[in-house]
């Protein structure tokens, strides 16, 4: 082996000359690509945008398959059939309403303190991008100045109208008519919930004051709520479900397993709900931001469930596993108007807190003979209506405004579902038969069963 003057082989000079050759390269190709970033920036962040968006779609719409599960396991076995089928027609409603006249009445058009925005209907790719897809590729820099592509936004946006439709499902399960429930998602999907978003996401009256709602506790979730409650009081209870002696009778789930893999599924489209909502994946401040919503979402869904174990034994008499996954979703909910805070111990307290109202408020709506099948309201209206007034805590919210949003959204949302399911009932009817109820509406409505290995038998009650 040769040594030169300095004691290096020849081989030690190959290699160091390699290595040397290499940081080379990385150099330039690191100077090259910061080069490249500087002149195509605004094409990566389009491209960011635009994924992300449809990623984080592709989570939320995951959602209605965790409402599926959760409803379809809550319900007796007779009746999770239907509840597989509404719970994928009501998204599918959803998708068409809302291309048809949903997205241009909540987003295309709403003037600075306006109410609703246009009336056209259908809304598609822009011309601009028709274009670019034609080969005209000047028109690159139009769609580009975007932000994003016009259908990822439409899409990320659409997943959201199917999850407060999913909400009213659960809550009127085993004795609503399928059609009926039907034309009420239509009305909810294309006027009631667009008008709602037009108000604040669309840069409505609400916006204008200031209305902060991150993510949608009120806007989505709450609006939800207070759908299912007007459908809840126009249906009424289930038959024999509160007894004439003041008993209640008790309804438990067909499937457990089911209703906690749908609170899983629900808990993970949530980071999509939350992390997508910064409607941004274009720099570090997006990924920080993003990080700290995923963190936050996950405090505050534990913080839930831990929370609602503790309370129900108290006011159950037993740990509640059912009263402990809907206050896991109630944390979730709660979190939801402010998911981007820094300080997350707050997260922890708000996500707890949101727990406690719908723990609460399932043994109030007990006493007060309203029958949420699967506690719909408390979860999605009680946590929903906290979680944006717990904006005002950390995220700058203003409790006046916050206050007129509430109470503007419920006035709204609620009187105009009341109205939607009276005037289905007084036309078609809202109810099905007594019959189809003691029987089930998987062997009635449907004439399919989801277990057909167990015999169906009509329900005995004091009435």
């Amino acid at each position: 082996m040769q040594l030169d003057k300095f004691g290096i082989s020849r081989k030690m000079m190959r290699r160091l000359a390699i290595g040397l050759g290499g940081l080379g390269a990385i150099f330039f190709f690191a100077v090259y690509t910061a080069q490249a970033q500087s002149t195509l920036g605004e094409e990566a962040q389009f491209v960011l945008n635009s994924f992300s968006f449809l990623v984080w779609g592709a989570l939320v719409m995951w959602m209605c398959a965790g409402f599926t599960m959760l409803e379809a396991g809550s319900v007796r076995t007779k009746n999770a059939s239907v509840i597989c089928l509404k719970n994928i027609g009501l998204y599918s409603i959803a998708g068409l309403t809302f291309y048809l006249i949903g997205y241009n009445i909540m987003y295309v058009g709403v003037e600075p303190g306006g109410w609703f925005g246009s009336l056209k209907l259908f809304y598609g790719t822009s011309e601009h991008e028709i274009a670019l897809l034609g080969g005209q590729s000047e028109a690159a820099s139009e769609v580009i100045g975007n932000g994003s592509s016009v259908m990822s936004n439409w899409f990320f946006q659409m997943v959201f109208v199917g999850t407060t439709a999913s909400i009213v499902s659960g809550a009127l399960a085993e004795r609503v008519k399928l059609w009926s429930f039907f034309i009420f998602i239509a009305v909810l999907t294309t006027v009631i919930y667009p008008i709602i978003g037009a108000w604040t996401w669309g840069g409505g009256w609400l916006a204008e004051m200031g209305f902060q709602d991150f993510a949608g506790s009120t806007i989505v979730h709450s609006t939800g709520g207070w759908a299912a409650l007007a459908g809840v009081l126009i249906v009424g209870a289930r038959r024999g479900k509160f007894r004439k002696n003041g008993d209640v009778k008790i309804t438990p789930p067909s499937n457990v397993p089911a209703v906690t893999l749908g609170v899983f599924i629900l808990w993970f489209g949530w980071f999509g709900f939350n992390g997508g909502s910064q409607l941004a994946l274009s720099g570090v401040v997006d990924a920080v931001a993003i990080s700290n919503i995923l963190a936050n979402t996950n405090l505050a869904g534990g913080a839930g469930f831990i929370a609602a174990i503790f309370l129900s034994r108290p006011l159950f008499g037993r740990v509640d596993l059912l009263a402990s996954l809907n206050g896991a979703i109630a944390g979730l909910v709660a979190i939801t108007a402010g998911p981007d805070i820094v300080a997350h111990q707050w997260a922890v307290v708000i996500g707890a807190v949101g727990s406690c109202l719908c723990v609460i408020g399932l043994k109030v709506m007990e006493r007060l003979k309203i029958d949420d099948v699967v506690g719909a309201v408390p979860a999605h209206l009680f946590a929903g209506i906290w979680g944006t007034l717990a904006v005002c805590i950390v995220a700058g919210g203003n409790l006046g405004v916050q206050l007129v949003g509430i109470l503007a959204v419920a006035v709204f949302a609620f009187g105009a579902s009341w109205l939607t399911w009276l005037a289905i009932d007084k036309t078609i009817g809202v109810r099905i038969s007594l019959n189809v109820e003691a029987l089930g509406q998987d062997v009635a409505e449907l004439g399919i069963e989801a277990y057909p290995e167990f015999v169906v038998i009509p329900d005995m009650d004091d009435e």
